[in-house]
């Protein structure tokens, strides 16, 4: 069904969020809402990304439901636990989740550029995981559902009890439902400990087969934050180099951080290239504090990559300590990749200390793009 038709009009979207309207209390077990609101917790997991997957939904002391997939990724994890939990119950809904992908959307109104440019995004390339988000928005539009964020692994109850059930379908590779809550989930420990011996066996500590790391250049040096000539030239050159490594080494696979710049120019090429791409983060959402077509951005290719791997759990407090995680990221790429490609102009300083501290571990096997000669 198409959303091109104005025919959801009846909901205000203009509104505050039924929940804004309502004191929130600081413990966020126990979230007011409207006496004729139905809360509903939310949450995906996976193994591995993309990996097999679950997801989970639970009313406070009522119903819930819960569900596997065998071969997804969280992000669409989290946002079947949605989709399925509005299908699930009728009337206003207010949905608690701890993914910023799903929430952000609802708060941020990313659905309404999407609408209008025909599910593409502000660069113009579809939206990722089009076939869950179109049936979600569209529900939006229809019925009264509002959303809120809430920390994740904090210590809420019902965050808690959603995250059981998810990781609970992944280890048993099936959901359920019921009526009133489940009294027979393990703990948290018990099933987190199942979960990682279930992926033991594929797990490792840097990815399989020919490693390829792309780095280099931020905006503004190669052309500015926007889609851009130099950037299209820089682009095209790292996809016919990866397109000739792959001929070399049939296991080739592009390592990228996906920060902005060159290293998101190296998973757009991968993908040019037909080469798959992982994605190597410092620590969880290093992309909340970027504008919101980069966020966008960021998240369509962060669902793209083959696997992604998180090297701190939690977020840093401040700019040093993020400069910090950022250094042990360029470290840990530089210890664990095969090859590297850096998009660097020979004069930026920064990006030329990381070029020798590539060399000292990879040797003659850097490999230098100069951006002015694209």
């Amino acid at each position: 069904m198409g959303l091109a038709t104005p025919r959801f009009a009846s909901v205000d979207r203009t509104a505050a969020p039924l929940w804004q309207a309502v004191s929130m209390p600081s413990t966020p077990a126990s979230i007011d809402a409207p006496a004729d609101t139905t809360v509903i917790y939310t949450d995906g997991a996976c193994s591995g990304n993309p990996g097999p997957g679950g997801w989970g939904w639970v009313i406070p002391d009522g119903a819930f439901g819960s569900g596997f997939a065998p071969d997804t990724t969280n992000q669409r994890m989290e946002l079947t636990a949605v989709l399925e939990a509005v299908r699930a119950v009728p009337g206003r809904l207010l949905i608690v989740s701890d993914s910023t992908y799903v929430v952000n959307c609802f708060r941020d109104s990313w659905w309404k550029g999407w609408l209008d440019r025909g599910w593409k995004t502000s660069a113009k390339k579809p939206v990722a995981n089009q076939d869950l988000w179109e049936p979600l928005v569209e529900l939006y539009l229809e019925r009264e559902v509002d959303f809120r964020w809430v920390k994740g692994h904090a210590g809420d109850q019902w965050n808690d009890i959603a995250d059981r059930l998810a990781v609970e379908a992944v280890i048993n590779e099936g959901g359920r439902s019921g009526d009133e809550t489940p009294t027979d989930l393990g703990s948290p420990d018990e099933l987190n400990k199942q979960k990682q011996e279930k992926k033991k066996t594929s797990r490792m500590d840097a990815p399989g087969g020919h490693r390829l790391v792309v780095l280099g250049h931020r905006p503004p040096q190669i052309g500015g934050y926007e889609a851009n000539p130099i950037a299209d030239r820089i682009r095209r050159r790292l996809a016919d180099i990866i397109e000739a490594k792959s001929l070399m080494f049939d296991d080739l696979v592009v390592v990228t951080g996906l920060r902005l710049g060159a290293e998101q120019l190296g998973a757009e090429a991968a993908i040019e290239a037909g080469v798959p791409y992982v994605a190597v983060l410092p620590y969880p959402e290093p992309e909340k504090v970027w504008p919101r077509a980069a966020q966008e951005r960021f998240q369509e290719l962060l669902s793209g990559a083959r696997e992604a791997q998180t090297l701190q759990k939690k977020a840093p407090e401040d700019k040093q300590k993020a400069g910090a995680a950022m250094a042990r990221r360029d470290a840990w790429l530089a210890q664990n990749s095969t090859e590297a490609l850096v998009v660097w102009d020979g004069a930026d300083k920064a990006v030329g200390a990381l070029v020798k501290t590539l060399e000292k571990h990879l040797g003659d096997e850097v490999w230098v793009v100069d951006p002015n000669a694209c």
